[in-house]
């Protein structure tokens, strides 16, 4: 007896890839995502020998009418052409001093040029040369998850007792968020104290978007314990908290975190120590709690620079942040005789930074020099107001 096989016709399915699938693959855009999208125009070989000359050529030729920026996670290829350089907030600021420059060219992510958007003039015109170079942790609070859970907040009976503390790392929709709701911003720098006020305001904080930041500040800095902490999940129903958890909890953290700086582990801290003896680890707070925990000294970007000014001629570090810095510090102070090397053994740059490269500045800067304007970054009037609110409550702070 044969097998018979009823064949069936094939259907022919109209699936069409989604927002989000576009966005993750370079097409299409949004601007009030800090997910990649496509850079429009025809940029400059890589390979060009040339590109340092055209660079520089562009810039000459705009003048004081550019103010270039360079966040310490930059290529050198990059910081080289910076005016300045510094951590997101001190570039928005150092932006906000110069309202001589039309062009404010940021090289760091969308997040950071939003700020200096935010805080310079109307007449100043914020670019950023690839709008493709998100923020993974600013990614994981959009407007619409967090509207959800101060909902669920509310239906819990704390709201009125919240006040929502958000990490500059954050986009323009956050910070106007937290605006709105009597919050305020706070940086790696300031992160205790803004807290400190935010306790004075109400009895709970919703801390966005980095858990860890919150967390350790929280734990280390303040005293309180891992029990006064809960951890909102906006993927689950109800945040994955109860209401009496958040009834219980003085810190309500996002579930959120830094891709670069949440790979280091103890195991990685062990490792050093093994291999250098005498060695120093020095971590940013966006690491893990266990990490911070196991570490010598933790500190914001620029607490890192400072403590490798400061230290001794002999001495050794390991250093837990992103690698473009860590490989720039310890080519700055090998002539002193110290020892400066990466935490983790894994070579880990972060990836959306990492894309500002020489052509896409090179592209920037020779657009501008023609008159033409590219990938300008603007947030509406009414994100502005209560983002500019929030951050002037950080700039009051004692």
């Amino acid at each position: 007896m044969r097998d018979v096989t009823t064949a069936h016709p094939v259907q022919e399915l109209d699936v069409q890839p989604s927002p989000l699938a576009l966005l993750l693959l370079g097409r299409d855009a949004d601007p009030r995502s800090e997910r990649g999208v496509e850079c429009p125009g025809d940029l400059p070989s890589p390979s060009d020998p040339d590109l340092v000359e055209r660079a520089r050529a562009a810039k000459e030729k705009l003048g004081e009418k550019v103010f270039v920026l360079g966040h310490h996670y930059q290529r050198d290829e990059v910081i080289q052409f910076a005016d300045v350089t510094g951590d997101s907030f001190k570039l928005a600021r150092d932006a906000a001093a110069r309202p001589e420059a039309e062009y404010i060219v940021f090289c760091g992510v969308h997040f950071m040029a939003e700020s200096a958007d935010i805080l310079t003039t109307d007449d100043q015109k914020v670019v950023l040369p690839d709008l493709a170079a998100g923020c993974s942790m600013a990614d994981m609070a959009t407007a619409e998850q967090v509207a959800e859970c101060w909902d669920v907040l509310t239906e819990a009976g704390v709201a009125e007792q919240v006040v929502p503390v958000s990490y500059m790392n954050s986009s323009a929709d956050i910070k106007a968020f937290t605006g709105r709701h009597g919050g305020t911003i706070c940086t790696s720098s300031n992160a205790k104290r803004a807290l400190e006020w935010a306790f004075e305001q109400g009895e709970k904080v919703l801390f966005l978007p980095d858990q860890h930041l919150g967390r350790n500040t929280a734990v280390r800095d303040m005293g309180m314990t891992l029990e006064d902490c809960v951890l909102y999940n906006p993927h689950k129903p109800n945040g994955g908290l109860t209401a009496q958890q958040l009834r219980d909890a003085k810190m309500i953290l996002w579930r959120g975190h830094c891709s670069v700086h949440g790979r280091f582990s103890v195991e990685s801290v062990n490792d050093v120590r093994a291999r250098i003896p005498g060695v120093n680890v020095l971590v940013h707070p966006e690491c893990k709690h266990e990490v911070v925990a196991a570490a010598d000294y933790v500190g914001s970007t620029e607490y890192i620079i400072k403590a490798l000014e400061a230290a001794p001629a002999g001495s050794k570090w390991a250093i837990g942040t992103e690698l473009n810095l860590v490989r720039r510090l310890a080519n700055r102070f090998a002539a002193q005789d110290k020892e400066i090397v990466f935490l983790d053994k894994t070579v880990c740059f972060c990836s959306t930074m990492n894309r500002i490269d020489l052509p896409h500045l090179v592209w920037t800067l020779e657009s501008l020099a023609e008159g033409n304007l590219v990938n300008r970054i603007e947030v509406d009037p009414e994100t502005e107001k209560y983002a500019k609110l929030a951050l002037e409550r950080m700039l009051a702070l004692p």
